[in-house]
């Protein structure tokens, strides 16, 4: 799935926010940081500078994170000690990421053939690659709900895959979740 330059951007505001609220934690839970020390160090310079030059240290600790592979690790931190509203929010637009994907794809579908070559079951990239994100998403549904939007432009087909993926991840979530045994 090819990302356009707006997404990138967007993606960058996401770390950037993560980078400004690990330098709001305290300085006892920055120590504990599941990434490398220098990262961690930069978390704590950021934490104790002020105005523009904090907004500075927050960028360049942001380009660290995004050649960082601790991302995921940091969002599960951070919902730890400080909720989860930021990783949720990245759970949000990546949903978004892939309905649009998924439309555009089936958009793209039905300028290049027919209505006799095209139906509601049809092969997607973009829904094998979710297949291997999120193994639980009905494929089926997304291809249909696709496939209608195509046709209609309704945009109830649109909110309708969103909440198909939603409830995918849901699922997926509860799966790995481990199952209290309290007797």
């Amino acid at each position: 799935m090819e990302i356009s330059r707006s997404e990138q951007k967007r993606r960058m505001q996401q770390l950037e926010q993560l980078a400004a609220a690990l330098t709001d934690l305290p300085g006892s839970i920055q120590n504990q940081l599941p990434c490398p020390e220098e990262i961690i160090t930069q978390v704590r310079a950021a934490a104790a500078m002020k105005s523009g030059a904090r907004k500075r240290q927050i960028k360049y600790l942001t380009k660290l994170l995004h050649s960082s592979d601790t991302q995921e690790e940091l969002y599960s931190f951070i919902a730890q000690h400080k909720g989860s509203a930021i990783a949720a929010q990245k759970e949000h637009h990546q949903l978004e990421l892939y309905r649009n994907a998924l439309i555009e794809e089936a958009l793209d579908r039905a300028r290049e053939n027919d209505e006799d070559n095209w139906g509601e079951q049809w092969q997607s990239r973009v829904v094998e690659e979710l297949k291997s994100v999120i193994p639980q998403v009905d494929e089926k549904a997304l291809l249909k709900l696709a496939y209608r939007f195509a046709k209609t432009r309704n945009p109830r087909h649109s909110r309708e895959i969103f909440r198909t993926l939603r409830s995918a991840l849901e699922q997926q979530k509860r799966a790995a979740q481990p199952v209290d045994s309290a007797v």
